[in-house]
């Protein structure tokens, strides 16, 4: 009964139909939301502009130039880790033929090729000339070309929320063990400190679910006493002994006296530091203040985002905080020189609505929907339907795709370690997101035609 059963299972399923009926299984495959990808992606113009080249050597030969750019797109589809995107890869046949890649048999068990890959890319990644290579592309498939939105948000970097106490500890913690491997390598002893009893404290102190303000500056003053003692000691090291050190190290205890002079300040002053650091390993971070009732502070890139047609394009992507009412005038003629088109409508926020601002937008006959000023005009009824029906297409498309991207192409949290692998992350799950409607719009008109 048990030999029927495999013979019937046998009938049923064909593992070989991988390689034996390709054909069958790519057509299959643009049918699906990923085929569509495929299809919206100008893959050779993109490998031109990124300056790639196949691999003559190393674990990653297997990936060729197309190869490589189509695994940061399949990233953000699949919206998972490094190392369940490569089991993903090795199991599923769409995701090889996404990746111009047939594995059969083989495996890949390198799960860091992709982050090796994203570094690679990270160098040489140019978003305005890629922009523009997108939309060439997409031209035929975007209407009202005249017509933009223009609004900003802020993509999260996944950092844990940096208060004064916790940054203080961080420091302490690397530098402490930071000695003890450079002691230990030197044969010098480690000065004395009171490291133990202050993590004992530091661990009851983090347990506590009302931290008073006396707590707080207590641990505050220790943590600071601690830390200028092991920088004074790091200093002494090094100048007593010819050591050397990678430039990692460098950076980070760089950093660290950064955050140790801006913590001191802002103890013993009270001072706001310019600049704050708010995370050891991701310097570059900066606190952007939103004013958002659940979150009024976050911790990533802030990007102003100019959108066609509800396609979106990068107009200006930050680690710093800026005021997106001056850049107004970049987004209009950023949006000209995608579409070689003069700008006659745009939606903005109110943030936007400055003098200068209403100054430009009246000298070149652009449309918007800012609030006027002054008495009411002999057409105000018409002018208030245009500006609600402008507003509405803001509000819902515009910022409806923020929510989408954050949500489903894993850019609610950004997970890359260093700020040009952030940039480039956040560059591929906007576009990625392009890419689907744009398919979706290439499977429409097809359909249409056929019908």
């Amino acid at each position: 009964m048990k030999l029927q059963r495999i013979s019937e299972l046998q009938h049923t399923f064909s593992f070989l139909s991988s390689t034996e009926q390709l054909a069958a299984y790519r057509e299959r495959f643009f049918e699906s939301d990923l085929g569509k990808i495929y299809q919206a992606v100008p893959w050779d113009k993109l490998v031109k502009e990124f300056g790639l080249k196949p691999y003559e050597k190393g674990p990653r030969f297997m990936f060729s130039p197309r190869g490589r750019i189509a695994l940061m797109f399949l990233k953000h589809h699949a919206g998972c880790s490094d190392r369940k995107l490569i089991e993903q890869l090795n199991s599923n046949i769409d995701y090889q033929f996404f990746c111009d890649i047939h594995l059969g048999l083989r495996r890949i068990t390198n799960y860091k090729i992709v982050s090796q890959i994203r570094c690679e890319l990270s160098g040489v990644l140019e978003i305005d000339a890629l922009e523009k290579v997108f939309y060439t592309h997409w031209k035929p498939y975007i209407d009202e070309a005249e017509k933009a939105v223009v609004d900003a948000t802020c993509y999260e970097s996944e950092v844990r929320y940096p208060t004064n106490q916790k940054q203080l500890w961080e420091a302490v913690e690397w530098l402490y063990k930071a000695l003890r491997r450079l002691c230990r390598a030197l044969e010098v002893k480690l000065p004395r400190s009171k490291y133990l009893k202050w993590k004992k404290r530091y661990i009851g102190y983090s347990k506590m679910r009302k931290k008073t303000v006396k707590k707080r500056r207590s641990l505050t003053r220790a943590l600071l006493r601690l830390l200028d003692k092991f920088l004074g000691f790091e200093k002494q090291l090094l100048k007593g002994h010819a050591v050397e050190l990678p430039k990692r190290y460098h950076k980070t205890v760089h950093t660290i006296r950064k955050i140790y002079q801006q913590q001191l300040n802002l103890f013993t002053t009270g001072e706001k530091p310019k600049g704050r650091i708010v995370s050891i390993g991701k310097d570059y971070l900066r606190p952007i203040v939103r004013g958002k009732e659940i979150k009024k502070v976050e911790f990533g890139a802030k990007v102003n985002k100019l959108q066609i047609d509800g396609i979106n394009f990068i107009e200006l992507i930050s680690f710093d905080n800026f005021n997106e009412g001056t850049r107004l005038k970049s987004s209009v003629y950023k949006a000209q020189r995608l579409t070689r088109k003069r700008l006659r409508v745009l939606g903005a926020d109110a943030i936007y609505a400055t003098n200068a601002n209403r100054r430009f937008v009246t000298k070149h006959s652009i449309k918007t929907d800012f609030k006027p000023k002054g008495p009411k005009g002999k057409h105000h009824k018409e002018q208030a339907l245009l500006k609600g029906q402008i507003t509405k297409e803001r509000a819902s498309r515009l910022e409806g795709s923020f929510g989408k991207e954050k949500e489903h192409y894993h850019l609610k949290k950004v997970k890359a370690k260093t700020r040009a692998t952030e940039i480039l992350w956040i560059f591929f799950g906007i576009h990625t997101a392009n890419c689907l409607e744009i398919g979706r719009r290439m499977a429409g008109q097809l359909h249409q035609q056929a019908a």
